[in-house]
């Protein structure tokens, strides 16, 4: 059908023709009307069926917008990737979650190379999981200047689990060269960034897929995880929420968690976990509950999202479906469940955490860390790390140092002068094991043929690390490192036979160290939860709370025990809740007090314990310890006993926060911590400089640390009473070292005479014996 194309002028009068002005005006618009008919007409016949269709512009491209961003630090690379030789490499390995795919992906390279390299030859390759992405050539003009370019990644190269390997083909003569000389190289700075636009791929609302998506595995980011409370809760609904807090912060490990809390508030998008009980549920479940239940479902706010809901009548209920959720998440299938039966949970033993080294026997390294991570390749291959958890208790003090029983394999070169085995704990270099090549080993020519150049040789070494290396999250660090022999001019090859290995059989060895800590040691609170985390379910630990507590210092609350259930991996199904007023009923536990009101009635009462308050306005004791340049920790702890010699008292409108440790008012050797801080807000900052992290340049230690910002400083540090036990020699040189430190002569007089005073009661115990044998016989 033809299209009618109406003239916008008004119609003209038809006129006999003209030569006038006016005329051949009006012919030329009559002649314009002509042509766009003839065009309509050819537009319709383009429509037609059977002709071919006019070309159409195609759309343009949407533009690239990253919803996620990763530096290379972030993906594990610390300092920046140097790559040297004719090829040379480095691989940093990202990951896509469950809930996402993605649509887009591009990296921001920033990097240099020698000026030495042939443009013509030499090149660097962007390679996802072994897939050229992308060639950065490499030209003279521009060798050594620090350079930066955006490299676009398809996306149907990224998978799950990813690969990013930068590789640098090197080349700086058309002659022979030497494949490891020292003008080969390119540094990638670790400020390069990775982007990933991504779009939401539905999960159905299924409890079999937990802790999906509410964490996921292959989130490389920080578990931000909301907690919602359909009602003000009361203590046992906070216990549930404790147990599941710790429970993901486990789940969360080195990512890090927060739980920001809120009542009767789910957040605009995401997900969340929802508390509910009685009447509260109607709004979040059509099926009547009828005891603990859980169940997943669709944000209302966000249809990506998901809400955990956590049900039952009352807060026994919810407790009891928290703790099924914590301990058998793995059993759970269905959009919802109901709790029916949940047998009682064989009570903790002290320092069984999960994550703990054991103290009563070895601990074979294939029990820490995937047996395939301790194999490495390469002439200079990545370090082998084992993370390692000590309880913080461990009495180093003049004891033996850790023995490890280390064996593993290696490639034995024919000729070798420096290759080695480096060993070290948390970047402190302890010890260097060489790997002769077979000429330097006695029997070498036997093994030579028994050893082909592909072939590991089995070897043994016995080492001892001092057990104060171990307790501040400990990382055992193997670095295989081989000596390339030249060949000599165009005979230099690299062959990629080289390998490395850590046998699973390999054992660390702490039994034998007493448990004894001085305390308050907030240090030990920070890094391991210490002394909460001795019974890894938290049931010896009690939570105080304000009266009036708020959003903001249930946030506090929840993140505590996330970090605890990190340092131990078992979630705190045993924590007790309770008030400031009810606090007297929980003397024979350790508390944990989180005031974020300075009308807490505790700050007034325990004013005297504790070494700085809120009570009315900043009251604290200064020492000379403010003066040390370096951290507090000492395998003698009592190096940081410092009497406070000034107070100082102060009001301010800014926020800061404490940290305070001292013993119990209400029960001796029992703990107190302190999180408190004279508006709520200052209780987040609390919580942050627990966590750590970048841009800070201390940690929480000491008896009292003061938190403004990211500025932390420990200003008193005076011990006052100790936990656990020592054997009773240990015990009294102890005592003695503590009465004269220093004097090594009178503390090894003193136990002589100790040694003396035992033998000669066991010779009178002795004769006394013998007496009475002899009024037997006679």
């Amino acid at each position: 059908m033809h299209k009618k194309i109406r003239s916008t002028q008004p119609p003209v009068a038809q006129a006999a023709p003209s030569r006038s002005p006016r005329r051949r005006g009006h012919a030329l618009g009559r002649l314009s009307l002509a042509l766009l008919a003839g065009c309509s007409l050819l537009a319709s016949a383009a429509e037609a069926p059977g002709t071919v269709p006019a070309a159409t512009p195609a759309p343009a491209p949407a533009p690239f917008v990253a919803d996620q961003t990763y530096t290379f630090k972030q993906l594990g690379a610390q300092y920046p990737l140097n790559l040297r030789g004719v090829d040379g490499s480095n691989t940093l390995n990202f990951s896509v979650r469950n809930d996402r795919v993605v649509t887009g992906a591009r990296v921001d390279l920033r990097y240099a190379y020698s000026p030495a390299l042939l443009s013509d030859l030499s090149h660097i390759n962007v390679l996802v999981n072994d897939e050229v992405a992308a060639t950065i050539a490499v030209p003279r003009e521009t060798a050594g200047s620090n350079l930066r370019q955006t490299i676009e990644i398809p996306p149907y190269l990224i998978t799950p689990y990813n690969d990013l390997r930068l590789q640098l083909i090197g080349h700086y003569t058309l002659n022979c060269e030497d494949p490891l000389h020292s003008s080969l190289w390119a540094n990638i700075s670790n400020l390069s960034t990775l982007d990933l636009a991504t779009a939401a791929l539905p999960l159905p609302n299924e409890l079999a897929n937990l802790p999906l998506p509410f964490f996921d595995r292959r989130d490389m980011r920080k578990l931000v995880l909301p907690f919602v409370f359909q009602a003000e809760p009361d203590n046992t609904t906070l216990e549930a929420a404790g147990a599941l807090s710790s429970w993901f912060g486990g789940l969360a490990g080195y990512r890090g968690s927060d739980f920001p809390a809120s009542v009767a508030q789910l957040p605009s998008r995401g997900n969340a976990v929802v508390f509910a009980m009685g009447a509260a549920t109607a709004g979040l479940t059509q099926a009547t509950v009828n005891g603990p239940t859980l169940a997943v479902i669709t944000n209302p706010n966000d249809p990506d999202g998901k809400l955990l809901l956590v049900l039952g009548r009352d807060g026994k209920d919810l407790k009891q479906a928290a703790a099924a959720l914590a301990l058998g998440s793995q059993t759970l299938a269905g959009q919802s469940a109901a709790i029916t039966r949940l047998a009682d949970v064989k009570p903790r033993q002290p320092y069984d955490a999960p994550r703990w080294l054991r103290t009563d026997r070895p601990v074979r390294f294939g029990d820490l860390i995937d047996p395939k991570r301790l194999n490495v390749s390469g002439f200079s291959p990545d370090t082998i790390r084992i993370d390692v958890r000590v309880p913080p208790d461990l009495f180093g003090w003049q004891e033996k140092k850790v023995p490890i029983d280390l064996r593993y394999r290696y490639t034995p070169q024919p000729t070798s002068l420096n290759s080695s085995l480096l060993f070290g704990v948390n970047g402190e270099f302890v010890k260097s094991m060489p790997l002769f090549a077979l000429e330097r080993i006695e029997g070498g020519d036997k093994l030579r043929a028994e050893v082909l150049p592909d072939e590991s040789l089995p070897m043994r070494a016995q080492l001892d690390v001092p057990l104060d290396l171990l307790k501040s999250d400990g990382q055992l660090q193997f670095r295989y490192m081989y000596d390339y022999v030249k060949q000599g001019e165009c005979r230099d090859i690299i062959i990629d036979n080289v390998r490395g290995m850590i046998e699973p059989e390999s054992t660390i060895d702490l039994s034998g160290y007493p448990h004894f800590i001085e305390m308050p040691d907030l240090r030990a609170f920070a890094q391991a939860g210490f002394p909460f985390t001795r019974l890894a379910d938290l049931s010896e630990t009690a939570v105080v709370l304000d009266d009036r507590a708020n959003a903001a210092a249930y946030s506090a609350y929840l993140n505590v025990p996330g970090r605890l259930g990190d340092a131990t991996g078992y979630p705190a199904i045993g924590v007790t809740v309770t008030r400031a007023q009810q606090a007297s009923a929980q003397a024979g536990k350790d508390l944990l007090v989180i005031a974020g009101d300075t009308a807490n009635p505790l700050l007034k009462t325990w004013a005297p314990h504790i070494p700085g308050s809120y009570e009315s306005g900043a009251h604290f004791g200064l020492s000379d310890l403010i003066y040390r340049v370096t951290d507090w920790f000492h395998t003698d702890p009592r190096l940081d006993r410092r009497e406070p010699r000034v107070a100082m008292s102060y009001t301010s409108e800014g926020v800061s926060a404490i940290v305070a440790g001292f013993e119990s008012p209400l029960a001796a050797k029992r703990s107190v911590v302190l999180l408190a801080s004279s508006k709520p807000d200052g209780l987040d900052a609390a919580v942050a400089a627990l966590r750590g992290g970048e841009g800070y340049d201390k940690s929480v230690q000491g008896s009292l640390s003061v938190i403004r910002g990211k500025q932390i400083d420990a200003l008193v540090g005076d011990q006052t009473y100790t936990l656990g036990q020592l054997p009773l020699l240990k015990r009294i040189d102890w005592w003695v070292s503590s009465q004269w430190p220093g004097y090594t002569l009178l503390r090894l007089v003193v136990m002589a005479l100790v040694w003396l005073v035992g033998i000669a009661v066991a010779l009178a115990v002795l004769c006394a014996l013998l007496r009475r044998l002899r009024k037997k016989e006679a």
